[in-house]
C-alpha cells in the first residue's frame, strides 16, 4: 500500500511539470486539490461534545494540516476556527472532538474543513455538516435540562422558545439575569462558577418567561467529580476471601443526583469487574495467587477515577477470634479462644485485656484448636470484662472480640490489732484481740458467718469461736511470748487468716518518754516519728477514739514500710480532749512501742482552778501562797504551762474610784506550786488569785483575801528617834542656855508700853474697803496693788515731841522722799499687844498709775487728812508712833 502511495505522488509531480509551458508559466489548466470529507458528524449531548470523523486522502508522507471551522446558528457564525495536524498512518478515517460553551441543544452548529498542502496550497472547504438543534413546539425549552453540573465551571443556559415567541427574562435561583441573544430568537445567560447549593435542596432553579406570559421552570444539579480512592488496604481472615477498604471523599447528600459506582478489576488474573460499596469491597481469593494487583475505579456523571495496589495474601491476614470460656477465681481468672479459618499452620501472637488492667501478650498455635493464658493479679469481688485479638505477623492485629463479663470471687482479710494489760498477778496478761473485715470490690454482698480465734504459747493451742457480729476478745495469757491467728468463715471459704504475735513481758524500766505533738492544727493531727530499721514491715499507730477516757475504744492505723508520717483528718477527733498516740514497730508480725505522743487538736483555755492552802503565811511585807493542782491530769482540755498570781490591794483608792495597783507574778514551770509576794505594805488587806495558764490563755482562778502583819518595830524607830534628837540637843545647847533665852525673848515678846487698839482698825480698813469697792475698777495693764507697813526708826521715835503724835498727818509733799523710797525696818514684825500701839504708815498703792512724774505725782499723792488716827501711845512709850497713809487715784477720790 505504501509502495502505491509513493508511485501515485510521483506521477502526480511528473504530470505537473509536463503540464508547463516553454516560458515557465503552467498551462490554463490549473490542478486543484479535491475537497476533504466529514464521514460523520456525532453530538455527545451530556458533556456538549461534538465528534468529527473524517475520511483522510494522504497527500504527504508526514502527514496533512486541517483547517476546521465550526459554525453556530442557520448564519453558519463561526465561533472556532483552528487547525489539526494528522500524521500519515494506515487509518483513511480520523475523529475529532470539540466541546462547546452553549448546550448542543440550543442551536445549530456546523462544521466544515479543507486540506492545507504543505501550508501553501488550500484546497476547497468542504460542505458545512450540521447537528441541528431542538425546536420548541408549543413550549419554551431549557437547556442544559436536569443535567448534573461540574462545581466550578462556567455554564451557559439557554432558552428556547416555540416559533413567534420571544423570551422577556430568564432568572436564576429567583434572580433575574442579563440576556445574551443567540441566533434569532435563542436566549441565554452566563454563570461564571457553579456552586453547590446550601439550602433547603442542592439544585440550581431556572425559570424562562415569554411575552405571552408563559414561564418555563426546570432544575439543575451542581456535584463534584469523582476522587482518588486513598489508602487502599487489603487483608484475609481465613485465606478464602479477600477483604479491600480504601478512603473515599466526603459522603454525597441525598439529594444528589450525581451517584457514584466503585469497581474492582485484578488486573493479574481474568476475574470479571468487581461492583463494590463506597469503601469496601470483598471478592474470593484466586487459588494460588499470592501476589494481587489490582484496580479501584470511582465513576460518575462528571468523570471517573482510579488507583492501583498490590499485595502478598499470605501477608495480609487479620485473625477472626472467637473466646470460648472464663474460669474466674479470687485474684486472677484463665481464658481460652478459637482461631476461626483455615490457619492451623500459623504462629499466632495474641492479646488479652480486662478493664482497669494492663494487657496480657503470649504465643499461640492454634494447631490443638484452642488457646490458653491465665490473667493475673485482679483484685476480688470485682466485674470484669475481657477481649481478645490476634496478630499473624505482630504488625497486623485482627478486631478484638466482644467483651466477655466475669466476676472474680470475693476474698475477705482482717486487720488484727491488740491491746495488753498486766494483771496484779506479775505472770499473768489480758489481750484484748481486735479487729476489722475487709471485704474489697463490690460485686456481690459477702456474709461473714463466723470468726475463729487460734492462740498458741508454750505449744498450747487454744480456739474460741465468735459470732459474725462480734470485733473482739478477750484472752489471758502468761508472761512468754503468745502467737495468736484470727479468720473469718465465709460461703466460699476464701478467707486469709489474720496473724499477730505478743511479745514476752517487757521488764524494761524506761519506757519511751511522752512527747508533746507541736504540729497539730484545726484540720487534724500531723504525727511524725524517726525511721527504725528494726521496723521492716511498717508501723502501727493506736490511739483512744474518746481521748485518754477511763474506757477506751482502741482505734489503730498501719503505716507501710518506709513512711514515717501520718495524718490524721479532724472529723475523728473532738477539740478539748487530749489524745495520747501510741507508735510500734513491726517485725514478722511483733510489735513494739517506739514511741508515745500527745496532744490536742485545738486547747482551751477553761481549766479548773487550783486549790489553795490555808492559812496561808505572810509577814508585814510578803505573803507566800501555796496551791494544789494535778497538771498532768489527761482530762485537762489543754497542757498546762504554768500558773499566773494576781495582787490586788484591799483600800481606798478601789473605794474612790481609783484603779488599784495589780500585781502579777507567772510563774512558768507547771511543777511549782508556791510563790512568795513582797514589797507589799504592812497592816493592809490585800486579794490574791491563782490561776493555771494554757497556750490559749489563763483559765478559772481561785481567790484569797490576806491582811499583812503590823510592823510595831518601824513605829518605835518613828517614836524613839526624834525624842533621842531632841535629848541630844539639849545636851548640846545647855552651855548656852541664857544667851538662847535673850534672843527668844526679844522675838516672841511686844516691846513695853505698846498698846494696839484693834476694834478701830479693823473699822478703818473695812471703810476703806468699802469705798474702793463701790468705785468702778478702770481697766488697766495691771492692778497690783501693795500694801505696805512702816514705821520709823527707834531713834528717831524717841527724838519726836510726843505732843505731835496727836496732832493729823502731814500731806505726802511734805516728805523728802518718794514713797517708793521710804525707809521702813524690815526685820522686825509689829505684834499686837494689849499696851498702846506704836505709830505705824499704811501705804496703799496701784503700780498702774505710780508714775515717775512730779505732776502725776502731785495729782495722785493725796494725804488722807480726813482719816482720824485712833491711835494713842502710851504713857511709857511716847517715842514710838504708827502712821498709816494711802495713795489712790484722783479719778477714785
Amino acid at each position: 500500500m505504501t509502495h502505491f502511495r509513493i508511485s501515485s505522488v510521483n506521477w502526480l509531480v511528473l504530470y505537473l511539470v509536463f503540464s508547463e509551458d516553454p516560458s515557465g508559466c503552467y498551462s490554463n489548466t490549473v490542478w486543484q486539490l479535491p475537497p476533504p470529507s466529514i464521514s460523520l458528524l456525532q453530538a455527545i449531548r451530556d458533556n456538549q461534545s461534538l465528534c468529527v470523523s473524517l475520511q483522510l486522502n494522504h497527500s504527504s508522507l508526514e502527514g496533512n494540516v486541517y483547517e476546521i471551522q465550526i459554525g453556530r446558528t442557520e448564519n453558519h457564525t463561526v465561533i472556532y476556527n483552528g487547525n489539526i495536524s494528522i500524521l500519515s498512518t494506515d487509518s483513511h478515517n480520523y475523529t475529532w472532538t470539540w466541546t462547546s460553551d452553549l448546550p448542543l441543544e440550543c442551536v445549530d452548529h456546523s462544521v466544515r474543513i479543507r486540506l492545507l498542502d504543505n501550508q501553501s496550497v488550500l484546497s476547497p472547504w468542504s460542505n458545512w455538516k450540521t447537528n441541528y438543534g431542538d425546536q420548541a413546539k408549543g413550549r419554551t425549552k431549557i437547556f442544559p435540562f436536569q443535567r448534573v453540573l461540574r462545581e466550578g465551571t462556567r455554564a451557559v443556559i439557554c432558552c428556547v422558545p416555540p416559533k413567534g415567541v420571544n423570551i422577556t427574562s430568564i432568572s436564576i435561583n429567583n434572580r433575574e439575569q442579563p440576556l445574551i441573544s443567540i441566533g434569532a430568537i435563542v436566549k441565554a445567560v452566563t454563570i461564571e462558577s457553579l456552586a453547590i447549593q446550601t439550602t433547603f435542596i442542592n439544585a440550581l432553579s431556572v425559570n424562562c418567561s415569554d411575552d405571552s406570559g408563559n414561564s418555563r421552570f426546570i432544575w439543575n444539579y451542581v456535584s463534584s467529580p469523582p476522587k482518588k480512592p486513598r489508602n487502599i488496604s487489603c487483608m484475609t481472615s481465613d485465606m478464602t476471601t479477600v477483604t479491600c477498604t480504601w478512603e473515599s471523599d466526603h459522603e454525597r447528600e441525598v439529594d444528589d443526583h450525581n451517584k457514584k459506582t466503585h469497581t474492582l478489576k485484578i488486573q493479574n488474573s481474568d476475574h470479571f469487574q468487581i461492583l463494590c460499596k463506597q469503601t469496601s469491597c470483598t471478592f474470593p481469593a484466586v487459588p494460588h495467587l499470592e501476589e494481587y494487583s489490582i484496580i479501584v475505579v470511582v465513576k460518575d456523571r462528571l468523570g471517573e477515577e482510579m488507583e492501583s495496589y498490590s499485595f502478598n495474601i499470605s501477608e495480609r491476614v487479620f485473625p477472626v477470634v472467637e473466646c470460648d470460656r472464663v474460669r474466674p477465681k479470687v485474684t486472677d481468672t484463665a481464658v481460652s479462644w478459637l482461631v476461626k479459618g483455615n490457619l492451623s499452620h500459623m504462629n499466632f501472637l495474641c492479646h488479652v485485656t480486662t478493664d482497669f488492667h494492663s494487657t496480657t501478650e503470649m504465643r499461640c498455635q492454634s494447631v490443638s484448636g484452642f488457646c490458653t493464658v491465665k490473667v493475673e493479679h485482679l483484685l476480688p469481688n470485682t466485674r470484669y470484662s475481657t477481649r481478645i485479638r490476634c496478630s499473624a505477623d505482630g504488625k497486623l492485629w485482627g478486631e478484638w472480640t466482644q467483651p466477655v463479663a466475669f466476676i472474680t470471687f470475693p476474698l475477705v482479710t482482717l486487720d488484727v490489732w491488740r491491746s495488753i494489760k498486766q494483771l496484779p498477778d506479775s505472770n499473768s496478761r489480758q489481750v484484748t484481740l481486735l479487729w476489722t473485715p475487709y471485704v474489697p470490690g463490690s460485686a456481690v454482698t459477702v456474709n461473714i458467718q463466723s470468726y475463729i480465734v487460734q492462740w498458741s504459747q508454750e505449744g498450747k493451742k487454744q480456739t474460741e469461736w465468735k459470732d459474725s457480729g462480734q470485733r473482739q476478745a478477750e484472752v489471758s495469757i502468761g508472761p512468754g511470748q503468745c502467737d495468736f491467728t484470727v479468720q473469718a468463715v465465709i460461703q466460699s471459704n476464701s478467707s486469709v487468716p489474720a496473724h499477730i504475735t505478743v511479745l514476752q513481758r517487757d521488764d524494761q524500766k524506761n519506757p519511751p518518754a511522752e512527747k508533746r505533738l507541736s504540729c497539730s492544727t484545726s484540720a487534724g493531727f500531723n504525727l511524725s516519728w524517726e525511721l527504725h530499721e528494726t521496723a521492716p514491715c511498717g508501723y502501727t499507730v493506736d490511739w483512744c477514739i474518746e481521748g485518754n477516757a477511763v474506757l477506751c475504744a482502741l482505734q489503730w492505723v498501719k503505716v507501710s514500710q518506709g513512711n514515717n508520717t501520718l495524718f490524721l483528718p479532724a472529723r475523728h477527733f473532738k477539740a478539748g480532749c487530749r489524745y495520747t498516740f501510741n507508735i510500734y514497730g513491726c517485725r514478722e508480725n511483733m510489735h513494739q512501742l517506739l514511741e508515745v505522743q500527745t496532744g490536742y487538736l485545738q486547747e482551751h483555755k477553761s481549766v479548773p482552778s487550783p486549790s489553795l492552802v490555808k492559812p496561808v503565811q505572810s509577814t508585814s511585807s510578803s505573803v507566800t501562797l501555796e496551791w494544789r493542782y494535778n497538771e498532768d491530769d489527761a482530762a485537762h482540755p489543754a497542757f498546762i504551762t504554768g500558773y499566773l498570781v494576781t495582787v490586788e490591794e484591799v483600800g481606798s483608792d478601789t473605794l474612790s474610784g481609783h484603779a488599784a495597783d495589780l500585781i502579777n507574778v507567772s510563774v512558768a514551770d507547771p511543777h511549782r506550786k508556791s510563790v512568795t509576794v513582797e514589797g507589799l505594805q504592812q497592816n493592809h488587806e490585800y486579794a490574791f488569785s491563782v490561776c493555771a495558764l494554757t497556750k490559749e490563755g489563763p483559765g478559772q482562778a481561785a481567790s484569797i483575801t490576806v491582811r499583812t502583819k503590823a510592823n510595831y518595830t518601824a513605829h518605835m524607830v518613828k517614836i524613839v528617834t526624834p525624842v533621842l534628837l531632841l535629848l541630844g540637843c539639849t545636851i548640846l545647847l545647855w552651855p548656852q542656855r541664857k544667851t538662847l533665852q535673850s534672843g527668844l525673848k526679844g522675838i516672841f515678846v511686844y516691846p513695853a508700853g505698846m498698846n494696839i487698839k484693834i476694834p478701830q482698825l479693823a473699822s478703818f480698813l473695812q471703810e476703806t474697803g468699802d469705798r474702793l469697792q463701790s468705785e468702778k475698777p478702770e481697766e488697766c495693764t495691771s492692778c497690783n496693788i501693795e500694801i505696805l507697813n512702816t514705821r520709823p526708826f527707834l531713834t528717831e521715835t524717841t527724838q519726836g515731841d510726843p505732843e505731835d503724835l496727836n496732832t493729823s498727818p502731814s500731806p505726802a509733799p511734805a516728805l523728802d522722799l518718794p514713797l517708793s523710797c521710804v525707809p521702813f525696818q524690815t526685820d522686825y514684825c509689829p505684834q499686837l499687844w494689849d499696851g498702846a500701839a506704836l505709830e505705824q504708815n499704811t501705804c496703799i498703792t496701784n503700780q498702774t498709775y505710780f508714775h515717775t512724774m512730779e505732776e502725776d505725782l502731785s495729782e495722785t499723792h493725796v494725804m488722807l487728812a480726813d482719816i482720824k488716827s485712833t491711835l494713842e501711845l502710851s504713857e511709857s512709850q511716847q517715842e514710838s508712833c504708827n502712821v498709816i497713809c494711802g495713795y489712790i487715784s484722783n479719778e477714785v477720790l
